[in-house]
């Protein structure tokens, strides 16, 4: 029933909060070779059936910058076998918010878990040592999101932030499938600068905190198994 001690990142273990007073644990693409015709990344995904669309890193920010323009929903519903809580996701984070929509909208973190529970400090969502969860990961594509903490967001109690990868990345890249929701009171300030903010709860902070209190066996993973049952973009 436990989950092995494995935070992935893109099928790329990573690890994240050794204990509560640790932090969590590029392709940049020529914008030569950038274009705005049928061969960029969305239409790519939109047009290519014989060959599914994939994100990879040398792919991932065009499409991404192309997904958030004219996004105008902005929250979702988190339903989990222990509650539902509503989160807000930051206008000005765009691409770590269309991520999350982008995801959402294509069922990954539905039947996955929060699978790491530090008392008092963060509850962490987004992986599961399930199959069809590694199929959905191997799917959708193997990428990192650029770090982007300069936007004014604070590691606040009830703020969604990301993990970044353990692999070889002095810029702190983000894995694109995780993310961790601040339980400390007032904050988790220290990771300020480090890690990406890019929304928070707006209601049902009352189940976060339930989750975050549920026993935990050695390396914070929960006893019981903590299911994300479905997340809906609200229109």
């Amino acid at each position: 029933m436990l989950l092995k001690r494995i935070t992935i990142a893109a099928i790329i273990p990573i690890f994240f909060l050794g204990s509560c007073k640790e932090v969590p644990q590029k392709k940049t693409k020529n914008p030569e070779t950038r274009t705005s015709q049928k061969d960029s990344a969305v239409a790519q995904a939109e047009v290519v059936e014989d060959e599914p669309f994939k994100l990879t890193e040398e792919n991932a920010i065009e499409f991404f910058f192309e997904y958030q323009k004219g996004l105008k929903e902005n929250k979702l519903r988190i339903t989990t076998n222990l509650g539902g809580f509503t989160v807000q996701l930051f206008d000005n984070v765009p691409y770590h918010k269309a991520n999350f929509i982008y995801l959402a909208r294509k069922g990954y973190f539905d039947n996955t878990q929060f699978h790491r529970v530090v008392k008092n400090f963060i509850i962490q969502g987004g992986n599961s040592d399930d199959k069809p969860t590694a199929d959905k990961r191997r799917q959708i594509g193997r990428y990192l999101l650029p770090p982007d903490t300069r936007k004014g967001h604070r590691h606040h109690r009830g703020t969604l932030s990301v993990p970044s990868s353990e692999i070889d990345n002095p810029h702190m890249l983000a894995s694109p499938y995780e993310f961790f929701i601040v339980v400390t009171r007032p904050g988790s300030y220290h990771l300020d600068g480090d890690y990406t903010p890019f929304g928070r709860v707006i209601e049902g902070m009352d189940v976060v905190d339930k989750i975050n209190q549920q026993p935990v066996g050695k390396g914070d993973w929960p006893s019981l198994n903590i299911y994300i049952e479905k997340v809906e973009v609200l229109e």
